[in-house]
């Protein structure tokens, strides 16, 4: 049996999905078209609610932010909580899970980079990916865990 098939095989059933491989608990948890789009505005653009979300590139819908947010706040990928300079608006933040994404975005990046040629990623972030892509992990992470 190959390697990765007697990893995957052997784990144990997680009855809310489709199968227990460890990709399809991804997709499950974050594989829909906005989801990692607002992780990446949390994780690389600092934005934290609502109207700041609404102003992303894409023009998400409101129905849909409303729904992806509470997706990724169920999944433990965010919190959620009151702004404390205005009761009404809620303040979104990666949670220890969802700053836990970091490599993984990183090196889709990376991957996008290389193979669009349109790309948004800025040269030097690129570079820096490329050339030590772990300290750019840590100082990353560290700025999400402070923030």
């Amino acid at each position: 049996m190959h390697y990765a098939s007697a990893i995957i095989s052997s784990m144990k059933p997680t009855p809310k999905y489709r199968s227990d491989c460890p990709i399809n608990y991804a997709l499950e948890t974050f594989g829909d078209k906005w989801s990692l789009l607002i992780i990446r505005d949390l994780m690389f653009q600092g934005k934290n609610n609502y109207s700041e979300f609404l102003k992303a590139e894409e023009k998400i819908s409101t129905n849909i932010l409303a729904s992806r947010l509470e997706k990724l706040e169920r999944a433990g990928l965010i919190t959620k909580s009151i702004d404390p300079n205005n009761n009404a608006k809620k303040v979104y933040l990666l949670s220890e899970k969802g700053i836990d994404l970091l490599p993984m975005l990183l090196e889709m990046m990376a991957w996008s980079a290389h193979y669009d040629e349109h790309t948004g990623c800025p040269v030097e972030f690129s570079n820096q990916l490329k050339e030590d892509k772990q300290s750019l992990i840590t100082q990353l992470k560290r700025q999400l865990i402070e923030s």
